[in-house]
């Protein structure tokens, strides 16, 4: 067993050096208050702490992939990357968490334990919210997905509510031009929507928020169909199913179900249905590199998405309280 614990670590470092060699590290240009090496002097490993205890969170539950990179994505799409979705809820205030959207959240438990290990070797240095984007990184990376460079030097907000969450998320029902608008609003391409919805090929999703989908006969493929309904039918809106076959592997699984009216969400489907997104859909299901730049591209936009920086802000030293 430890034989292949190691060769599977080894297999990571080789695969993390492959990708940096062959340069997957560019992106586009971020906001001047962050950089590649914010952290060399103050905390020199903390990109290796925070990859660890993500590597052995996956090991055990490989899951967690799709939930960390779920994390990061509704943190930046509500007040921008500040680690606000990890805030816990008050007597006085509920907070992001616990809105309606972000229940199924799960994760939690990761990020603290990173917030733990990099403040007993870093206290008061690192922010919950690089914590949330490098674990999303490495999430995707331990999946078999691409790597990217993450320019760091993020602050933590303070502020934390459940009503900012109410137009901020795409809800599971929302159509091409709803979501190209959305998107829109953010400084992103139609590209970069289909390629960040590809984020999708990780994880599940509950009854909830798929069973309306079973209505859509004309876009959804009948033996899908039958599968979702009798796992609603079970489990009520509890019930769960993964957004494609290899939902614990990055890859274009996802896409390629979608030309097979086999995507999980409305707001899914959609994007095979649409003649804004439907090449797009059909490019990446069959060029995995293009999809994989892509989708780095994305992911370093969203990351840098109404930055707390310099003196916005502050360190949390704890990720679900803000300091007193």
């Amino acid at each position: 067993m430890m034989a292949k614990m190691s060769a599977a670590k080894n297999l990571v470092r080789l695969l993390v050096l492959v990708q940096v060699a062959a340069g997957l590290l560019a992106g586009p240009g971020g906001v001047a208050a962050l950089s590649m090496d914010y952290y060399s002097m103050s905390c020199p490993f903390a990109e290796m702490m925070v990859r660890s205890v993500v590597y052995d969170a996956l090991t055990k539950d490989p899951t967690l992939a799709g939930s960390l990179l779920r994390l990061h994505f509704h943190d930046c799409f509500v007040q921008g990357c500040d680690a606000s979705v990890l805030i816990d809820s008050t007597d006085g205030n509920t907070a992001e968490k616990d809105a309606p959207a972000n229940k199924s959240l799960r994760g939690f438990e990761v990020i603290d334990r990173i917030k733990e290990v990099l403040e007993s070797q870093c206290p008061g240095v690192v922010s919950c919210a690089d914590i949330l984007t490098l674990a999303a990184r490495d999430a995707v990376l331990l999946a078999w997905g691409p790597y990217y460079g993450v320019p760091l030097g993020r602050r933590d907000g303070t502020r934390s509510l459940d009503s900012d969450t109410f137009t901020a998320l795409p809800p599971p029902f929302f159509n091409t031009t709803s979501l190209i608008n959305l998107f829109g609003s953010h400084g992103f391409t139609v590209q970069d929507l289909v390629a960040l919805s590809g984020g999708h090929t990780l994880g599940i999703a509950h009854c909830a928020n798929f069973k309306a989908r079973l209505t859509e006969t004309d876009t959804l493929d009948a033996t899908l169909g039958s599968s979702l309904s009798a796992t609603c039918t079970s489990n009520g809106d509890a019930g769960t199913a993964p957004f494609d076959r290899t939902s614990t592997r990055f890859d274009t699984v996802y896409y390629r179900e979608l030309q097979m009216r086999r995507g999980l969400l409305s707001s899914d489907q959609t994007l095979f249905e649409s003649p804004e997104t439907k090449g797009i859909v059909n490019m990446f299901a069959m060029n995995q590199a293009y999809f994989f730049y892509a989708f780095q591209q994305g992911m370093l936009k969203m990351g840098q998405l109404d930055l707390k920086a310099g003196n916005q802000g502050e360190i949390r030293h704890t990720c679900r309280v803000i300091n007193s």
